[in-house]
């Protein structure tokens, strides 16, 4: 029972060290640009580009966000990269797109981008890109948040509990708070399947 016990008492320090009010900026953010007609784009490298695909569908369904990640279209994605390379394939996207500033960028990364060390440079010029037009930028990140983290205008940074379980307890976490914020009071827009259907009941 040695990891099972370690990983999860790892997991509630996590939720303990949550930077609550980072959470709370998302929620406006989103909220924003909701009203504003904007779009919301979500970028996700590795296990945070499938994080990202589920992430699109939640804030679609339930929160009414029109909402797109660049890696659910892979004939796109690869094209991109093979012609142009993988440090512009996302702010590339996003010009295609053509991105605005009613629009708001999340990144879901373990790093949050690192040009110097070449770690996720991607999500680095995408939100350079991002900056130059006016768009907003969030992030669920692990470790220091990386250039997301420096950026953002709010970012929640998953707290490092050991050098062991950072990308485990950050991509996991990536999904607790986004199914935070489409079930929040002030995002949610439609009911979910099981919670309607019981009807209050557990």
């Amino acid at each position: 029972m040695g990891h099972t016990e370690t990983f999860l008492s790892e997991a509630i320090q996590v939720i303990e060290r949550l930077d609550r009010s980072a959470i709370e900026r998302m929620v406006e953010l989103l909220v924003q640009t909701r009203q504003q007609g904007g779009r919301l784009f979500v970028l996700g490298v590795g296990g945070s580009a499938a994080n990202a695909s589920h992430a699109v569908n939640d804030f679609r369904k339930i929160a009414g966000l029109e909402a797109y990640a660049p890696t659910d279209n892979v004939s796109e994605l690869t094209a991109r990269v093979n012609d142009e390379g993988w440090e512009t394939v996302f702010a590339a996207w996003l010009a295609g797109s053509r991105l605005g500033a009613r629009d708001l960028v999340l990144v879901l990364s373990v790093g949050g981008g690192n040009r110097e060390l070449n770690i996720s440079p991607n999500l680095v010029a995408a939100l350079e890109y991002a900056k130059t037009v006016g768009a907003r930028v969030c992030g669920i990140v692990g470790r220091d948040g990386g250039y997301t983290a420096t950026v953002a205008d709010a970012c929640l940074i998953v707290p490092t509990i050991s050098a062991q379980s950072i990308t485990p307890l950050a991509e996991s976490f990536q999904a607790v708070i986004w199914h935070l914020l489409v079930s929040h009071p002030a995002v949610q827009v439609q009911p979910m399947k099981w919670e309607s259907a019981a009807g209050g009941r557990v």
